[in-house]
């Protein structure tokens, strides 16, 4: 049986008209600075190819404090209490936003949603309570059968419990593949953000060379899939989501889009 994989761009690195031609998945990044209307989403869907993929880059507030930088780029106040929102605790607050969320993912008919957690976000016994919790309330907010995915970063990495959370709730691993390997695909999916080689946790700036996208490929055809989503974060992303594809159209058993 073959695989599927997708690869593409976080965000339109060019004109979209042209970015559809190129490729058959996005991963919306306006979706997390500042949550977009359903009618935005609609007309956006309704411009797409039918068969395009949109992924959805969860709203900023639930998963990053009102003290984030990023939150001096929205305009729309919140409701409620700003200390209860950020770092996916189980509050109104975050569960109305996800709600939000979800609302513009099935504008668009996107069936995955990206929850990238800082790296300030605290690991202790109360956050992976609060975590938790905040897992098992939103599954009844996936309707649509919607997947959720999880990027942390910072000590959550490193977290023991992490991936019986993510087996416990339905959550997949969202990885950087090049600095972690997944600890849990849900229903078979692979979703890889690729945010540059170097130190520190990104490096938007970096240029995948040849050698590195050898490495890429090999890296994800050895993880067992059914369908991989594979995005690049950088500034040549455009460039170097080309390159991926074209690498990988060769490569038998294997379906690219």
């Amino acid at each position: 049986m073959s695989r599927v994989l997708y690869t593409g761009c976080c965000g339109f690195p060019c004109a979209r008209r042209k970015y559809y031609e190129y490729f058959k998945v996005v991963e919306l990044q306006n979706t997390f600075y500042e949550l977009p209307s359903t009618e935005w989403a609609l007309n956006l869907r309704s411009e797409a190819p039918g068969d395009f993929v949109f992924t959805v880059k969860a709203w900023q507030v639930i998963t990053h404090p009102s003290t984030s930088p990023t939150w001096s780029r929205m305009k729309r106040r919140v409701e409620g209490s700003l200390e209860n929102y950020g770092y996916l605790k189980p509050t109104r607050e975050n569960l109305n936003a996800l709600e939000k969320t979800l609302g513009v993912a099935r504008a668009l008919k996107s069936e995955f949603i990206v929850l990238q957690t800082p790296g300030s976000m605290p690991y202790s016994g109360e956050s992976v309570k609060w975590v938790s919790e905040f897992f098992e309330s939103a599954r009844s907010l996936l309707r649509g059968g919607e997947v959720l995915g999880w990027e942390p970063r910072g000590d959550w990495l490193r977290a023991p419990e992490l991936g019986s959370i993510l087996e416990r709730y339905g959550v997949v691993h969202v990885v950087d593949i090049f600095r972690n390997r997944p600890l849990y695909k849900h229903q078979g999916i692979l979703y890889v953000r690729l945010h540059g080689i170097g130190p520190g946790e990104v490096n938007y700036s970096y240029v995948y060379t040849e050698k590195d996208l050898v490495e890429l490929k090999a890296r994800i055809l050895q993880e067992d899939f059914q369908v991989a989503f594979v995005l690049f974060n950088n500034v040549k992303m455009l460039n170097n989501a080309l390159e991926f594809k074209k690498l990988l159209e060769t490569e038998k058993g294997l379906t690219v889009f």
